[in-house]
């Protein structure tokens, strides 16, 4: 056995793919006493750390006026789902000035690359469907 296969540990192939800016929805279990549930903390992505263990992340909200922050790590048995909200267009790989900025000013644009591939697969599921009921018309004899 190899010493470095026992350090690798495995990211959970389910989590979408992230960056720096978006706004997202963790559920990750919370264990108490004998009993175990699901909480979710949505906020923005203010920072993003890869290496080799699999790397964690920072996510950010501001609850009743006080800012909260929360880091997971990738590869945690205990994150159950990630949700992307919104990709934010950002051009810094941490968003530390987000803390001293209010909420109204600390919105996000929104990536276009998000939009296009959205607007791209409706486009595609509708003239799927378009095609579908060309079909079934061409399949019913005429009356």
């Amino acid at each position: 056995m190899d010493i470095k296969s026992l350090g690798k540990t495995k990211v959970n192939p389910n989590l979408p793919k992230l960056a720096t800016g978006d706004n997202v929805r963790v559920s990750f279990k919370i264990k108490e006493a004998n009993r175990e549930r699901l909480q979710i903390f949505p906020g923005l992505i203010i920072k993003m750390t890869r290496n080799g263990a699999g790397g964690n992340f920072t996510v950010r909200r501001v609850t009743s006026g006080v800012g909260v922050e929360h880091t997971f790590p990738l590869a945690s048995p205990l994150l159950e789902k990630i949700e992307v909200i919104r990709h934010g267009k950002v051009r810094r790989s941490k968003l530390y000035y987000i803390r001293r900025l209010s909420t109204k000013e600390a919105r996000l644009k929104e990536r276009r690359e998000a939009i296009a591939e959205a607007k791209t697969a409706v486009e595609t599921t509708t003239a799927e469907a378009v095609s579908e009921g060309a079909q079934a018309e061409a399949a019913e004899p005429n009356e």
